[in-house]
C-alpha cells in the first residue's frame, strides 16, 4: 500500500466496517516501519487490503478487508497467505488478531488457517459495541 492507494482503501474501509479507521491512522501506518499494509487489485482497481504489525518476534493482523463482489474468490486467502509468509520470514513466532464475536464467517476463515481462540475482550468494538475474540496462530 502506498499513499496513492489511500483514497480507494478509505472508501473500502468505510463501506465495510461500521467502526472505520480514520485517514490519519492509515497515514501513520504508512510512515511507521513496524507496520505494513498490502492491497489486492483487479484490473487496476483496489478490491482488498490487509494491515499488520511486527514487533520483535510477534505479529498482529490488524485489518483485512475485501470488497463485497470479490468475496469468496480467494482474495482474503491470498492477502493472509502473503502476510503469513512475510511474518515467518521475519522470524515471528506468533500472529494475533481480534475479530467480532458475531462475525462467524471471519472466525471460520481464520480457523481454516490454524488460528485458535485465546480469550474474549469485552466491549472491544465501539460501533456497534461488541466483544472481540482474540485469536492466535503459532508460526514455528
Amino acid at each position: 500500500m502506498t499513499s496513492t492507494d489511500l483514497k480507494p482503501v478509505l472508501v473500502l474501509e468505510r463501506k465495510i466496517f461500521p467502526d472505520a479507521w480514520p485517514e490519519s491512522a492509515f497515514r501513520e501506518i504508512l510512515e511507521d516501519a513496524d507496520w505494513s499494509a498490502v492491497v489486492a487489485e483487479y484490473k487496476g482497481k483496489i478490491i482488498g487490503y490487509a494491515i499488520y504489525l511486527i514487533v520483535l518476534n510477534e505479529s498482529h493482523l490488524a485489518n483485512i478487508a475485501v470488497d463485497e463482489p470479490f468475496r469468496r474468490k480467494s482474495v482474503a486467502k491470498h492477502l493472509l497467505e502473503h502476510i503469513l509468509k512475510v511474518v515467518q520470514e521475519k522470524k515471528c513466532e506468533v500472529i494475533l488478531l481480534e475479530v467480532r464475536v458475531s462475525n462467524r464467517e471471519a472466525r471460520a476463515f481464520y480457523e481454516r488457517f490454524g488460528f485458535k481462540e485465546l480469550y474474549r475482550r469485552k466491549k472491544y468494538y465501539r460501533e456497534p459495541v461488541e466483544d472481540a475474540l482474540v485469536m492466535a496462530r503459532a508460526l514455528n
